[in-house]
């Protein structure tokens, strides 16, 4: 069951090169939870040309590190600060292997939520395609009274 019960804000910055950038903010409902020493935040994201098609996307947050995962393709980036990874990530037309090379990785996560910031670069082949910055608020929905509604 997919209880969403936390508001999920996500900015994610693209840098291609001095004149090509590019910003995508999501504001979203979705899960936070704990398990087995690490944190999890899943939401879900809707098809841009099919709105009634979803995929859930799960960030695992371990120290120092961050996986990326999203359910029903191939994409999985392994973000660990100082460190580069050879990852899948699926286009849409088909997978392809990039590096990751994350140089900054700061979670300040709680029991409630928190945040997330990430700076990390992609390439291909070895050669540079953008430099990335992710910033991840996760915080309890506010609990409605029922009653009150009820009686609006």
């Amino acid at each position: 069951m997919f209880k969403e019960d936390y508001n999920i804000s996500i900015t994610g910055r693209q840098l291609y090169t001095a004149e090509d950038r590019g910003e995508v903010t999501l504001s979203t409902t979705g899960t936070y939870t704990q398990r087995e020493g690490a944190r999890f935040i899943a939401y879900k994201e809707y098809d841009e040309d099919d709105p009634k098609l979803a995929h859930t996307a799960v960030l695992k947050i371990e120290p120092g590190k961050v996986t990326m995962i999203r359910q029903g393709s191939s994409t999985r980036l392994i973000l660990e600060e100082g460190r580069r990874h050879l990852c899948l990530y699926d286009t849409g037309f088909g997978s392809l292997t990039v590096g990751v090379f994350t140089s900054r990785l700061n979670a300040d996560l709680g029991r409630e939520g928190g945040s997330l910031d990430i700076r990390y670069t992609l390439d291909i082949d070895s050669n540079l395609s953008s430099q990335n910055e992710l910033t991840v608020t996760v915080a309890p929905r506010p609990q409605t009274n029922r009653l009150l509604d009820l009686e609006q």
